[in-house]
């Protein structure tokens, strides 16, 4: 007997080390990921020598602003900047990535070359290559261009006035950043050094001047404009007759190909007189700070928007321009209801709308700008005629207060805010199932009455935490964040870097609370996609038949304590080399099976493999013994203000039942709660608000049930005394 439980523990040796010998193993064998690392360093003037192949002399960094004007004999080729001079956003990693920008000297990118970065998924996960393909979709583009990181779109084609570029679905914060980095750099270069882009006074709307006028007092005084384009300059345009386009139907008499009305309803004088006060009082109160709104109507036979226009897209007939660069316009869906054109002697107009006036560029309504009208006229099926025409745009000056331009502030918001506002979806359900979890651990006394119940709301909670927060959501914390986070403080906190991601956000701000109420266990067993993953793998290899190896209790005791020098090493390192850091940290397979969903260099998808179907033999293999986020976790988690998991006297003298239920092996044979690995599954309180399990209970019941027969009998005997 002795000597099978001595093959027993060698079997399960076999079993606890071999994740971590097939990683040491998977690290050296991997394929180089930085390409730093991979090729030899070349000096800044060789990097920018590649971007321009023609440059016969580069300057140095000039003095006055940290550019190389590069030039072919005297001609200017343009200028190439390293982006961490102008910019030092910080990726996705919390340190600024370092990119080589070169743009010509019309305002076209020559091209983008990543010099150095940190951002984890494209050093040790999908590896670089996908990042070289994104920066590489720059090349041939125009600063003037409005890009915009749409996947299903991203092909390099221009579709309603932007060019749409194909991201990286994993790597999503990543991309986002490198291109506000690269855009938002590339303007201020261009606004610097170019001809053409440099940018005259800020206009802002007098707010305090206002003067009642009807429509055609609008008209007289310049404050709406008028652009009409007739039918025979179109059909020169397009090289041929109207007749030639059968979506078009036949005008009437002296009708227009296309007439547009157009001005700035900031200013009180335009938006109180064409919306009203209450109109234009609600429209301001709706605008972000600084947001600037035109209204556009017309009529004729091609109006600014097609009838079937999405409301709240971009317009793909009109377009918007100032000072060689394109302005984002969008349709705000604001016209309906309470927000109406109701100015006296308003005609009556085919389309109107209100349309949101930005982007990278900005807008100065107090400098001249022009209307794009985009004709796309399909003679047949194979044929599409185009043209286009520009509409002169220039608002009266006394609408407006100017002032200088301070480009040393940066007017734009930060990054994080549109990340957060595209997903609003997530950050809700993320929030309401975070809601939800608060209620049952607060409430969890009463709850765990209910056994079938919580189990149903377990099971539920864990394929939300795996497949939405997980594989969907990206929502999988990482000892990572610890390295970023530590980082971070030395360099000086910058709470903006975390701000990037929101569900990441979310979810740490909230498990940094619980820690000091319930622990580590909370995130551990109910938030942590991997932790879901293993508990499934677990669940299913019992299903299947398979032996749960149970490991001793003196070895597991050893074992927890692994994933602390783990931990200790990774976070010493990461103040050495960020880098080697990074590639340690390939011991969480976190990134492997949630982040690329078993897609990646065959080594990292056996190791990722391995834990998972260890699970299936050992409950919840690595997160016991490995994983240094939890090691991270259950250090804070020491300095939880409760403990909220009831014990009696019984439990563990002489009740050892929730002992030997618990999987994860966090009660000790004396009963005590062992918070440092509890993963709070909660079974243990439901065996001890369930009289039918619970000793203590039984033990009472019984208890109770001999008081009771022992007072029956004493009376029963009384009653045949007195009767006697």
């Amino acid at each position: 007997m002795s000597a099978l439980k001595e093959l027993t523990v060698r079997h399960d040796g076999v079993w606890l080390w071999l994740p971590i010998l097939l990683l040491l193993w998977c690290l050296p064998v991997a394929p180089a990921q930085a390409s730093d690392e991979a090729q030899p360093q070349l000096s800044i003037e060789q990097h920018i020598q590649q971007l321009f192949p023609k440059a016969t002399r580069i300057e140095p960094k000039q003095a006055d602003y940290p550019v190389y004007p590069v030039y072919q004999l005297n001609e200017l080729l343009g200028y190439a900047y390293e982006s961490r001079d102008i910019s030092d956003l910080p990726g996705f990693s919390g340190k600024p990535l370092s990119l080589l920008i070169g743009i010509s000297a019309i305002g076209e990118f020559v091209g983008v070359r990543v010099l150095d970065h940190h951002e984890p998924v494209f050093l040790h996960g999908l590896g670089p290559q996908p990042l070289l393909d994104f920066v590489g979709q720059y090349q041939g583009n125009s600063l003037t261009d409005h890009i915009v990181i749409d996947s299903s779109k991203g092909d390099g084609s221009t579709t309603e006035g932007v060019v749409y570029f194909d991201g990286v679905s994993k790597a999503t914060v990543s991309v986002i950043i490198i291109n506000d980095v690269v855009l938002s750099s590339a303007l201020k270069v261009a606004r610097h050094k170019l001809e053409g882009f440099a940018q005259p006074p800020a206009a802002r709307a007098l707010m305090d001047l206002y003067q009642p006028l009807d429509w055609q007092g609008l008209l007289d005084k310049g404050y709406v404009d008028h652009w009409r384009l007739d039918i025979n300059a179109a059909e020169r345009a397009l090289g041929t007759s109207l007749d030639s386009y059968p979506s078009l139907r036949e005008p009437d008499p002296d009708e227009a190909f296309s007439e547009i009305w157009y001005s700035y309803i900031n200013a009180p004088s335009i938006g109180r007189n064409l919306l009203g006060d209450d109109g234009y009082n609600k429209l301001m109160a709706s605008l972000k700070p600084d947001q600037q709104v035109m209204v556009v109507m017309s009529n004729g036979l091609f109006t600014h928007v097609p009838d079937d226009f999405k409301p709240g897209t971009v317009p793909s007939r009109l377009a918007l321009e100032q000072g060689g660069l394109s302005v984002e316009m969008r349709d705000m869906n604001a016209l309906g209801g309470t927000i109406q054109l109701q100015v006296a002697g308003l005609p009556e107009f085919e389309q109107a709308n209100l349309f949101a006036v930005g982007g990278n560029a900005g807008f100065n309504p107090g400098a001249p700008s022009q209307l794009v009208l985009n004709l796309q006229l399909p003679r047949n099926h194979l044929v599409t005629d185009h043209a286009h025409f520009e509409a002169p745009v220039s608002f009266p000056p006394e609408l407006f207060e100017f002032i200088e331009v301070d480009d040393s502030a940066n007017q734009r918001a930060p990054l994080w805010v549109g990340l957060w506002k595209d997903r609003w979806l997530s950050i809700t359900l993320v929030s309401i199932a975070l809601v939800l979890l608060t209620a049952l651990f607060v409430w969890q006394r009463y709850l765990t009455r209910f056994p079938k119940l919580l189990h149903r709301f377990r099971w539920g909670f864990l394929f939300f935490t795996l497949f939405y927060l997980g594989f969907y959501a990206q929502g999988q914390l990482s000892v990572v964040n610890i390295y970023t986070l530590f980082l971070n403080i030395v360099d000086g906190f910058d709470l903006n870097i975390f701000l990037l991601d929101p569900v990441i956000f979310i979810l740490w701000s909230y498990t940094f609370v619980s820690l000091f109420i319930w622990g580590r266990g909370l995130f551990c067993g109910w938030l942590c996609p991997f932790g879901a993953l293993q508990e499934m793998a677990s669940w299913l290899g019992k299903k299947l038949g398979f032996r749960q190896y149970k490991v001793p209790d003196t070895i597991h005791r050893k074992l927890i304590l692994l994933k602390y020098p783990i931990l200790l090493g990774l976070v010493a390192t990461a103040f050495g080399s960020l880098t080697l850091a990074e590639r340690l940290a390939e011991i969480e397979p976190f990134k492997t099976s949630i982040t690329l969903y078993f897609d990646r260099y065959w080594p990292f998808v056996l190791y990722a493999v391995a834990l998972v179907v260890g699970s299936m033999f050992i409950h919840k293999f690595y997160c016991r013994y490995l994983c240094p986020l939890g090691a991270g976790l259950a250090v804070l988690g020491k300095l939880r203000l409760f403990s909220w998991l009831d014990r009696v006297d019984m439990c563990g003298t002489p009740c050892q039942l929730c002992s030997h239920r618990c999987e994860i092996k966090a009660i000790k044979k004396t009963g005590e709660i062992d918070y440092n690995e509890c993963i709070q599954c909660l079974e243990c309180v439901v065996i001890l608000h369930d009289p039918q399990q619970c000793v203590s209970s039984i033990t009472e019941q019984k208890k109770a049930q001999r008081q009771q027969r022992q007072s029956a009998n004493k009376e029963e005997t009384n009653t045949l005394i007195a009767t006697g």
